[in-house]
């Protein structure tokens, strides 16, 4: 009964708030942006949003979003294999893939879905993953999830992971995961020297670049063009809420095969919406506008 349940969870909720850690919801009253306005109409400068090229508010990403929505309607009401994918699902995984230069792309609801559902299509006991220990939480909880063996290496430590490379020599696959760039503490991956890791002892190497896509590497594709290793990853994961225009949904990107199995197995993407021919159509004009010229990612690099 709730009346067992509600002192224990008034407890915790009482420690959080003592602790400073309770977390209080901003409310904006204005479009995400460089100046916002928050409730009680004062305006402010916004140094907190992940819209690293500020365009969450673009007039031509709104245009799109509005025209999706007038030629393809509000929503699908479906998930994806059933009847919930529409020509511009298919335009915008063909886009995010040619743009980040991989094989295939698979679109979900939200990048937390992305990493949720990557590795138990893929992965089983026979594996290992390893993993920078302090990796996204919804690597976290989709490795969780996985029936694969785990482990964790320090963070950014390539003598680590080497380590537990060897260590590990003797199962079917390993998969080397770490976020592209980590959002709490600014780390850029060394994927130049994890590459050359995984290719010495046969690993399989997946980046989340849901803080890199848009921007890192001298056109924007992300932390594996920053290092010139755009040809060496084997899974790639991000978002289409910060940089690519800052509404929802995330994606998978990789080889061809590993997409395919996604879409059979991938539980996210079977038991989830379509995502919405609003967002689907603004992202395409986002990839049409990063794909034809790096003035934004460009004023980024000269502002930081």
């Amino acid at each position: 009964m709730y009346n067992t349940l509600k002192p224990i969870l008034q407890q915790e909720l009482d420690e959080i708030k003592n602790a400073g850690l309770y977390k209080q919801e901003r409310i904006i009253t204005s479009p995400q942006n460089a100046d916002i306005t928050v409730q009680g109409g004062k305006e402010v400068i916004n140094f907190c949003a992940n819209n690293y090229l500020g365009l969450s508010a673009h007039p031509k990403v709104i245009a799109a979003a509005k025209a999706a929505m007038d030629s393809h309607g509000y929503g699908l009401s479906s998930v994806r294999f059933i009847c919930g994918t529409q020509d511009i699902h298919k335009e915008l995984e063909k886009k995010i893939a040619e743009f980040l230069g991989t094989e295939d792309t698979i679109l979900y609801a939200a990048a937390f879905d992305a990493n949720g559902g990557v590795f138990e299509p893929l992965f089983d006991e026979q594996d290992v993953i390893i993993s920078d220990e302090l990796n996204h939480a919804s690597i976290i909880d989709g490795v969780r999830l996985c029936k694969a063996q785990r482990q964790r290496y320090k963070h950014d430590d390539m003598a680590d992971l080497e380590e537990k490379l060897q260590v590990s020599h003797h199962l079917r696959h390993r998969v080397i995961v770490t976020d592209g760039a980590f959002s709490m503490d600014g780390t850029v991956a060394q994927l130049d020297k994890i590459c050359q890791l995984a290719e010495q002892y046969n690993a399989l190497v997946m980046i989340d670049e849901s803080h890199c896509s848009g921007f890192m590497g001298k056109t924007g594709r992300g932390t594996h063009e920053h290092h010139n290793v755009m040809d060496k990853i084997d899974i790639i994961t991000g978002t289409l809420g910060k940089a690519f225009g800052g509404a929802s949904g995330g994606f998978t990107s990789g080889r061809k095969e590993i997409i395919d199995m996604l879409r059979q197995r991938s539980r996210p993407y079977l038991f989830s919406n379509t995502l919405a021919p609003a967002i689907t159509g603004a992202s395409i004009a986002v990839l049409d506008m990063l794909s034809q010229t790096t003035d934004l990612r460009d004023k980024l690099e000269t502002n930081t």
